[in-house]
């Protein structure tokens, strides 16, 4: 099948509410290119610059999504134009990302990345560090960031059952902060999780974006 193919087969089975992000990295140019004209608008990448290279000579119209580990001293890379940023662990990063966003004038959109996952090698606050970063930090403060989400990585398990258990977990923390926190803050709405692997029980545990990579673009090019 052709990526655009695939493009259409997963959006038509996507449920409303649920939005398709192409994890694109390490793929060439002409595969984003025909995913855009397919009319994929949303791409993840996990390389600060390689994301950056993209944007240059891609459509402005796309709405590029930073889904990797950040690294501070990168984030200029991708201020002027990142639409999101998946994986923020830290008030520090936070505050990082602000201060680059003001230097361009925008509002820049995170998620706050949460650790459920069995395996140490994830980054992610824990659910009482999230807690007491919303509760102690100044975050409210910073007036070029806006956090609209959280987002979390499964473990890397053939028991779906582990799987649906983390999703369903953070459905509940994600819940628990949109009531207390954010409660007046409607852009507080994204919920980022599932892959290729375990995307339709992240679906039906109150997903609203996935992140599905290998099913658009196949297998990787590694660089």
């Amino acid at each position: 099948m052709s990526i655009s193919s695939n493009i259409e087969h997963l959006r038509s089975s996507l449920p409303s509410g649920v939005s398709l992000l192409a994890i694109s990295k390490y793929q060439p140019i002409e595969a984003l290119r025909e995913a855009y004209d397919a009319g994929q608008r949303m791409f993840g990448e996990n390389h600060i610059q390689e994301m950056a290279a993209k944007a240059s000579v891609l459509p402005c119209d796309i709405e590029w999504h930073f889904t990797g580990h950040v690294q501070t001293n990168k984030i200029k890379y991708m201020a002027p134009f990142v639409s999101l940023i998946h994986a923020v662990d830290s008030f520090r990063l936070l505050r990082e990302i602000d201060k680059h966003a003001a230097k361009h004038d925008r509002v820049i959109d995170c998620l706050l990345q949460i650790h459920i996952a069995q395996e140490d090698t994830k980054y992610g606050f824990t659910i009482d560090e999230c807690r007491t970063m919303l509760a102690t930090e100044p975050w409210r403060e910073l007036r070029h960031v806006r956090i609209t989400g959280l987002m979390a990585m499964g473990s890397n398990t053939d028991d779906m059952e582990q799987v649906r258990s983390e999703f369903r977990q953070m459905k509940v923390f994600f819940d628990e902060l949109r009531s207390t926190h954010f409660a007046d803050e409607p852009p507080f709405c994204q919920l980022s999780e599932g892959m290729t692997d375990d995307y339709p029980i992240a679906i039906e545990e109150g997903s609203t974006i996935v992140r599905i990579g290998s099913m658009i673009f196949g297998e990787r090019q590694y660089k």
